[in-house]
């Protein structure tokens, strides 16, 4: 793969790559929806990544080409750097990454480059496609202009760059991006970012499954609706816990300042929090605000127009699902002789809190949910944003073939599309490695 980018480099830019830069994909595999809100996650880098070819020039000028000719080639000055949110295009994710690092350092004479990607995510397939390429880039940015930083570090830019498109991520991806180490998934925790080994059970295989809907978190209000419903819950519920509200940002922060357990804070969100929708004129009278204040001090740019939100489902989908981590940390740690069928268990209760009360799966993900536990998952849930993108399945070892056989014929093998996006779009994997630059020996 890297022979035949370096050729596919030099006939289009004249001259050789100086360096290569990968990022993969990750697979989350419990955990959805709750690193914005302050919580740890459960994720493991994936085999498939972001590859780019990359040539330093004397030139101001960055020349973005991609092997896919679906993307098309991008030229801008590297000291006037435009992301363009309403159209979330593919170099507009690596400007990201590339402005993060530029501003990071202040760089008021950044060097220009010639950059040639070659991807093998699937694209809006919530694999983390786009991160990966944010976090590509920052690597890129910063090998070319010889600077250094700490993988957390850069992590922690490329997280907040990859705000400039409009995505209130919480930096999972990114962080899993860089920390990621072969053949152990990762417990990540945040503020500080720190990434814990969890080993996986032997005997299991993780087997992705893209839906073929795809689902791109920039281009959609519905992610950015949830991060916001997120916020409000816990303005609510600080204030009527007598904390000082307007400091509050995350679920986590009520739970840090009551100093309870997650099972309390559920208890807490029961008394609290009605599961009728709020209006806004409801959440501006029990904050004491007016519309303006609630519109200029709390809601987001791309949030201002929505009338109705639900609190009520979307904290307690936080809640419980930041416990479920924890326990699926614990059973990996301890390693019962029924670990698989306990980590099973909590894939599904994921899954059923990820549809029923964030609302955040599609009619394709529950047929594929459904098709992989029919044909032997022990557990299965969909991973990423929802709304379309992948399901992540466990799968007993002894078992795979004939799942991956069933699956293929039940899901792909019943439209002409999922026949034409099969090839890519079934696959186990295992815990990869994080981000890593190669260079030309």
């Amino acid at each position: 793969r890297l022979q035949k980018l370096k050729e596919m480099f030099i006939s289009k830019f004249g001259s050789a790559p100086q360096f290569y830069v990968r990022a993969p994909g990750r697979v989350n595999l419990i955990g959805e929806h709750i690193d914005y809100c302050g919580y740890a996650v459960l994720p493991m880098a994936i085999e498939q990544d972001i590859l780019i070819a990359v040539e330093p020039v004397k030139t101001e000028v960055v020349q973005l080409a991609n092997t896919d000719s679906l993307y098309l080639d991008f030229t801008t000055s590297v000291n006037n750097i435009q992301i363009n949110k309403t159209k979330p295009q593919w170099h507009n994710y690596f400007l990201c990454g590339l402005k993060g690092i530029q501003e990071h350092f202040g760089l008021n004479n950044p060097t220009g480059m010639n950059c040639l990607l070659d991807g093998t995510i699937p694209p809006s397939s919530g694999l983390s496609s786009s991160s990966a390429l944010v976090c590509c880039a920052g690597l890129v940015t910063l090998r070319a202009n010889g600077k250094t930083l700490s993988k957390v570090e850069l992590a922690e830019i490329c997280t907040k760059s990859e705000r400039y498109i409009g995505t209130e991520g919480g930096g999972m991806d990114q962080s899993i991006s860089f920390l990621a180490e072969e053949g152990t998934a990762k417990l990540i925790e945040f503020s500080p970012l720190r990434a814990t080994d969890v080993r996986l059970p032997s005997g299991a295989a993780f087997v992705i499954a893209n839906s073929c809907v795809e689902m791109n978190k920039a281009a959609t209000s519905h992610y950015n609706i949830r991060v916001m419903e997120c916020r409000l819950a816990t303005k609510l519920l600080s204030k009527s816990k007598g904390l000082d509200w307007k400091k509050m940002l995350r679920l986590h922060d009520v739970q840090t300042k009551l100093g309870v357990s997650l099972e309390e804070m559920l208890t807490i969100v029961e008394e609290v929090l009605h599961p009728e929708p709020y209006s806004t004129e409801e959440i501006c009278k029990c904050l004491g605000i007016s519309l303006e204040e609630l519109r200029s001090q709390i809601l987001s740019q791309n949030t201002q127009d929505v009338s109705t939100f639900k609190l009520y489902q979307r904290a307690k989908h936080v809640y419980s699902e930041a416990a479920r981590v924890l326990e699926f940390k614990k059973i990996c740690n301890a390693a019962p002789a029924n670990a698989i069928q306990l980590l099973g268990e909590l894939m599904n209760q994921s899954y059923i809190s990820c549809r029923e009360m964030y609302e955040c799966s599609c009619p394709e993900l529950d047929r594929l949910v459904d098709i992989c536990l029919q044909f032997g998952a022990i557990g299965s849930r969909l991973t990423g944003a929802g709304w379309g993108g992948c399901t992540v399945s466990m799968v007993p070892t002894d078992k795979l073939n004939t799942f991956l056989k069933n699956v293929k014929k039940a899901y792909y093998q019943t439209d002409v599309q999922g026949l034409a996006l099969e090839s890519n779009s079934l696959f186990a994997t295992k815990p990869g490695r994080g981000a890593l630059v190669f260079v030309e020996a």
